[in-house]
């Protein structure tokens, strides 16, 4: 079949079937609309969420599909009624790339919070345009509506940038929610990809971090990101002399774990927000920690088009940036095998240059 004119073949990497590897690929994006930004990817961040999708953790997806929602990259062309962005624009896309735009989240822009919400997902979703899957950032290039496409403050280094549309909007969401500013005492536990966000942003916005870890050889690192004290959260001494200490504690971990220990950790009124989703439930929690210090247990997710942009306006303002290792497209099936032992300070993010073209 010939290739449609206005049709672009973009270069990537596709999971073929469930639990395969990442192999070289050829997509057609759908032709540009007048409310389209095409974009040439410069860099993309590698989630854990890349893998869970293409693993098959989360259900059936459809196949071949296509991973990456932490992208940067330069507008390449613009449609007739585009007015947020000009070619040649440094910009960037996270989770979302369209909405319902009707429903009440929408309506206030919380878009993370669509009636419809993963329908219209980075990858793993429906084009509204074409009834088409939506294929990710491990690409060349991506047609995305301006609404959803967002403006990179011209100080921020582009490769470090990635991982914040993703790991920096998921952690900067629910501190600002939960009005995280000086005299607040905030509890990140797990250090990782998103856990190294959440002690640089709640640090900068004036709050004293305390990481909960299981591993001591992270201490040191975490008061370089700005923890103000590291706790190891196997020791039911250090973990005691913090009870009703912390106005907020945000949760990065993804595997099942007790939370009693944390939420007798709040404050009278305090919340512990749940950020990673395991494959089985948490162990289930006391009743009495609810009642007795008034708390709550929340949860959150990445952060609408308006947040999301203050975030990066806020990062640019306070010089904060992802601690990144830059991999090749190739390297991708190696660096997932490190990313699930945590071999990663703390955030892959692939330098699209070395994808060949089409």
């Amino acid at each position: 079949m010939a290739q449609h004119p206005t049709m672009p073949r973009t270069a990537c990497y596709a999971a073929l079937s469930a639990g395969s590897e990442l192999v070289p690929y050829t997509l057609e994006r759908r032709p540009p609309g007048p409310q389209d930004i095409v974009i040439d990817i410069l860099f993309c961040g590698v989630c854990h969420s890349d893998y869970h999708h293409i693993s098959g953790d989360w259900g059936k997806k459809s196949f071949p599909a296509v991973p990456g929602h932490e992208i940067v990259g330069r507008v390449l062309a613009i449609g007739d009624s585009v007015s947020k962005h000009r070619v040649g624009d440094l910009v960037a896309v996270g989770c979302l790339v369209d909405s319902c735009r009707h429903c009440a989240s929408c309506d206030s822009g919380e878009e993370q919070y669509c009636d419809e919400q993963w329908a219209y997902a980075t990858y793993g979703g429906t084009e509204k345009q074409t009834g088409r899957p939506t294929y990710g950032g491990y690409s060349k290039r991506i047609v995305v509506d301006e609404h959803f496409v967002l403006r990179v403050p011209s100080s921020m280094e582009p490769a470090a940038t990635a991982p914040l549309l993703c790991a920096g909007v998921t952690t900067y969401s629910p501190l600002r929610h939960w009005k995280t500013g000086p005299g607040s005492k905030v509890g990140v536990v797990g250090l990782g990809g998103l856990g190294h966000m959440a002690i640089k942003l709640a640090s900068a916005m004036g709050a004293e971090v305390v990481l909960f870890t299981t591993s001591p050889g992270k201490a040191e690192d975490a008061r370089r990101l700005g923890a103000a004290e590291v706790v190891i959260s196997t020791d039911k001494d250090a973990m005691r002399k913090h009870t009703k200490r912390l106005d907020l504690i945000i949760d990065t971990v993804s595997s099942p774990h007790n939370l009693n220990r944390h939420l007798s950790q709040l404050k009278r009124d305090g919340t512990m927000v749940l950020l990673g989703l395991p494959s089985e439930p948490h162990p289930s929690t006391l009743p009495e920690l609810f009642v007795n210090g008034r708390v709550n247990l929340a949860g959150s997710l990445i952060g609408g088009v308006r947040e999301t942009q203050e975030m990066l306006d806020f990062c640019a303002e306070h010089g904060i940036a992802s601690d990144i290792e830059i991999i090749r497209m190739d390297e991708i099936n190696a660096s997932f095998a490190r990313m699930l032992k945590g071999d990663v300070k703390y955030r892959f993010v692939i330098d699209m240059a070395t994808l060949p073209e089409a």
